[in-house]
This record gives structure tokens, sequence and C-alpha cells, in this order.
């Protein structure tokens, strides 16, 4: 069972210190995503910092945003599942691949919304689809694969 007032991350990985989705990053994107009516969701506003050099969000910035709010999806769902972090992994899974489609220009001053939801999940893998929505229009997709993390000893 989730609870609706924290967002995925912060009941999932409260201590974890990753660039996009890490709540214990001060200086990261902080991402907060939320399970809703079998999706999960998140709203993100881009930082002046998050320009392309044109005047919208920079790539790399909606990469990491595809990664880290897939990252929500396949952790809840690996615990929805039962299917637990082994030994010393700080995660159930990490990412194996990230197929990533910019569809049209994403805004830079504007908040814009992620969406996700698993399209496959085995205890050896999972995939997400992800995308950035924005004014009614998918500005940017991807597909993330992630693998069950076996730390080496």
């Amino acid at each position: 069972m989730t609870d609706d007032t924290r967002s995925l991350q912060e009941q999932y990985f409260p201590e974890l210190t990753c660039f996009g989705c890490g709540p214990r990053n001060e200086r990261g994107l902080r991402l907060r995503s939320f399970e809703r009516d079998g999706a999960v969701i998140a709203e993100f506003t881009p930082w002046p910092e998050h320009d392309n050099g044109l005047g919208f969000l920079n790539g790399g910035i909606i990469s990491t945003l595809l990664d880290c709010h897939s990252a929500a999806a396949v952790v809840h769902e690996a615990s929805v599942r039962g299917y637990e972090a082994i030994g010393a992994a700080a995660l159930p899974y990490v990412t194996a691949g990230l197929d990533v489609r910019y569809l049209r220009p994403a805004p830079l001053r504007e908040s814009v919304e992620l969406r996700a939801h698993i399209l496959e999940a085995a205890e050896e893998a999972m995939t997400a689809e992800v995308e950035i929505v924005h004014d009614g229009k998918v500005r940017s997709s991807g597909v993330a694969l992630w693998k069950r993390w076996r730390p080496r000893s």
C-alpha cells in the first residue's frame, strides 16, 4: 500500500542521491512521481538552467526525466509484485536501456506532465513506457528497459 502524500521516490528510496529523482540530492531535479489510477504521473517545472540554447527544455534533462520517472513506475511495480532489492542493492532494478524520441519542443518556462506505465514485468526485467506531455501533446517519449540488480561481492 502506498502513501498518497509522499511521492514514490520518498516512499521507496528516500536516501537516494540520484540527480533526477533522488530525494536526498538538494541540487538535483527532485522529481516526485505518484501512482494514480494505474499510471504513474508527475509534474515538472524546468529551471532557466535547463535551456537548450533555443529557449526550450534541454534534451539531456528530458532523457533524465524519462529515465527517472520510469524508475518510479518500475520500483512501484516491483514492490506490488514483491520483487524486493537483492542483498546490498539500493534498488531492485537498474536502467539497462532507454530509447528516447524527441517529438516536438518542450517548454522551458511552463510545467510539463510525465506519464509512465509498465509494458512488461517479470522478475528478471521490466519495460516501461514514459512520456512528457504539455498542452495535450506528447513532446518526448521513451521506452525504458530495467534489469534486475544483482550486486557482485
